[in-house]
């Protein structure tokens, strides 16, 4: 008799992009993602850090300062982006991105631009910028869906 209780396929791409938040260096927002073809194979994974050669410890990781320059948002490479172009195939049209936060607007271009056609978020904490409007309003216009991650009950919690 074969095992009930695995987990699905959602469940399964969220709790990868989970763990991806997990490599982010970032002391406020952690972010993982993960891009999945059409018939559930894992294209890409991505985590919210600073761009290669860029040492984590000689870039700022503060979200306020007297100066933009010493921040982090000039610097970070968000998940969204880092699994786009940590893909080394040739295809991501018709693709999945889950991503543990919804992607800001220039995430959303990046994705549109790469035939990703449906995005599976975790929390929308930001729903309320510029930003995270103008991506649903790209992503509307394009013909991506977007949806809220549905818990199918089953805990994906890390247990790190």
């Amino acid at each position: 008799m074969k095992k009930e209780n695995y987990l699905k396929w959602d469940e399964y791409f969220m709790g990868i992009a989970l763990l991806s938040a997990e490599r982010s260096k970032d002391p406020s927002t952690s972010v993982g993602a993960c891009i999945v073809s059409q018939d559930n194979k894992i294209l890409s994974v991505g985590y919210n850090g600073m761009p290669r050669g860029c040492s984590d410890s000689e870039y700022p990781w503060e979200r306020e300062a007297d100066s933009d320059l010493d921040t982090k948002y000039l610097y970070v490479c968000h998940a969204e982006l880092n699994a786009i172009l940590n893909y080394t195939g040739t295809n991501m049209l018709h693709a999945k991105i889950y991503t543990t936060l919804f992607p800001c607007n220039e995430c959303t271009k990046a994705l549109i631009q790469a035939g990703i056609s449906e995005v599976i978020y975790l929390d929308d904490k930001y729903a309320d910028t510029s930003s995270v409007i103008a991506a649903k309003r790209m992503m509307k216009s394009a013909g991506v869906i977007y949806s809220k991650y549905q818990s199918a009950g089953k805990s994906i919690a890390l247990k790190l």
